[in-house]
This record gives C-alpha cells, sequence and structure tokens, in this order.
C-alpha cells in the first residue's frame, strides 16, 4: 500500500522476509523488505488426521489426537517495479531493474555456511581445497515477517517468477514473485541447536502467545452472543 501524503492517514508497515544468516556463533540478519505489501495472502493449515493412519499394523487412533501443531502454509505474491527507484536515480536499478531482488528472494532458497563461510568456501574451491560438497548443506532460517502480530520461522518450498515487463538491456523492469512457504515449528530445530534457531523458536513462540490471546478475547464476545441466543 503506498503512503498518500495525507497526515490522517496512518503509517503502514512494510513486511519482510529476514534470513538469519550465522557466522561464528552471531546472527547477521539479511533483511529483505517487501517493495508493496501482498493485497491479499492465503493461509493454510492442516491438522493430522488419525483417519488416514494405516491400522493393520497398530491399535485404533484415538480421533481427538494432535500429536503435533498442525501444518501452517502461507501463499502471496509480491509485486515488484523499478520504476520509482529509477525516478530516485538509484544506480542498481538502472543497470538492472528488479534483477536484484529477485535474486535476493533466490538466494533463501540456497544452503549457505554464513557470509564468512561462503567466501571462504569459495576461495577454497578457487585454490583447489575441499569441495564444499563434503559438507552437508544447509539453508539459514528465514523469518516471515508482516507486522508485530506475524512472525514466523519459514522455508519457502516454491517460487513463481513472471516478468512482466524489461528494461532496455533486457533486465526484468517489472516483475510478479509468487511465494509458497511452510512454518517450521520448534520441533524441527530439535537436532541442531544455535543462535539463529533459538530466535526461530522464539518468534514462533511470540505469535502463538498472541493469537492464544486472541482466542481468548474471542471467547469473551461469543459468550456474549450466546446469552443473547438463550430463550430463557
Amino acid at each position: 500500500m503506498a503512503e498518500t501524503g495525507n497526515p490522517a492517514t496512518p503509517t503502514v508497515l512494510r513486511g519482510a522476509i529476514i534470513q538469519l544468516m550465522e557466522d561464528l556463533g552471531v546472527v547477521i540478519p539479511n533483511i529483505i523488505p517487501f517493495q508493496y505489501n501482498p493485497e491479499k495472502m492465503t493461509r493454510g493449515l492442516k491438522p493430522w488426521n488419525p483417519f488416514e493412519v494405516d491400522q493393520t499394523n497398530r491399535g485404533a487412533q484415538a480421533p481427538m489426537i494432535q500429536p503435533y501443531d498442525p501444518e501452517e502454509t502461507y501463499q502471496f505474491a509480491l509485486e515488484l517495479d523499478a520504476t520509482d527507484d529509477l525516478e530516485d536515480g538509484d544506480p542498481i536499478a538502472m543497470a538492472t531493474g528488479v534483477a536484484s531482488r529477485i535474486a535476493a528472494i533466490k538466494k533463501l532458497t540456497e544452503p549457505s555456511q554464513g557470509l564468512f563461510g561462503d567466501l571462504i568456501a569459495s576461495a577454497q574451491a578457487l585454490a583447489g581445497g575441499v569441495d564444499a560438497r563434503m559438507t552437508r548443506p544447509s539453508i539459514p532460517v528465514a523469518l516471515l515477517v508482516m507486522g508485530p502480530g506475524l512472525i514466523l520461522p519459514i522455508r519457502l518450498t516454491s517460487i513463481s517468477i513472471e516478468v512482466t515487463e524489461f528494461t532496455p538491456g533486457l533486465y526484468p523492469h517489472m516483475a510478479t514473485v509468487t511465494l509458497d512457504m511452510r512454518v517450521l515449528t520448534p520441533e524441527v530445530f530439535k537436532c541442531k541447536t544455535t543462535a539463529s534457531t533459538d530466535l526461530a523458536i522464539a518468534a514462533y513462540k511470540f505469535t502463538r502467545l498472541q493469537e492464544d490471546a486472541l482466542a481468548i478475547l474471542n471467547i469473551a464476545n461469543a459468550a456474549k452472543t450466546a446469552l443473547s441466543m438463550l430463550p430463557f
């Protein structure tokens, strides 16, 4: 949402994806702010279904059991446009349009050993040193931030890029980037504890605490409605 310049218009926070790069135990946030907040967002929740479990080799499952948090997903599209940056004389936009923003988003899907770790690994590979593939590659933890009410650790599962206009040099001038992501629960971080995973778990619990508080507020409002529905 663009600012109107009207002083009465409330300030709109910008969403972002923050990748928690880690070097020598120090977390270095790689912030990818949204140029424009998505117009709509699809949130999916898939609870564990006990009725889908094969019962041939195990006892019957209680139908109300939920052994872990529901699988949660988000999907939305980001609109990228270099026009404003070109008007401001931004040299990166003038040279490559929105290609740098697309590259930053793509970087969220690539394994990394941290900013300095990647540099060292590249230097070793150039010098014919240890093959980086000998170490198990992993992707740094990322947080989806949509205001203070939604800060969740996520893993991108799909990226779709549609370029709608090109620069004279054939770099993307306008593009729509559709992102699919899955929320990471604290259980997935049990095998490895680092400074970044601690932050991810804290963010997850903070968001869930807010949801629990909102649910309690809704119960209070619903109680008033229920009383008005009683015939006595």
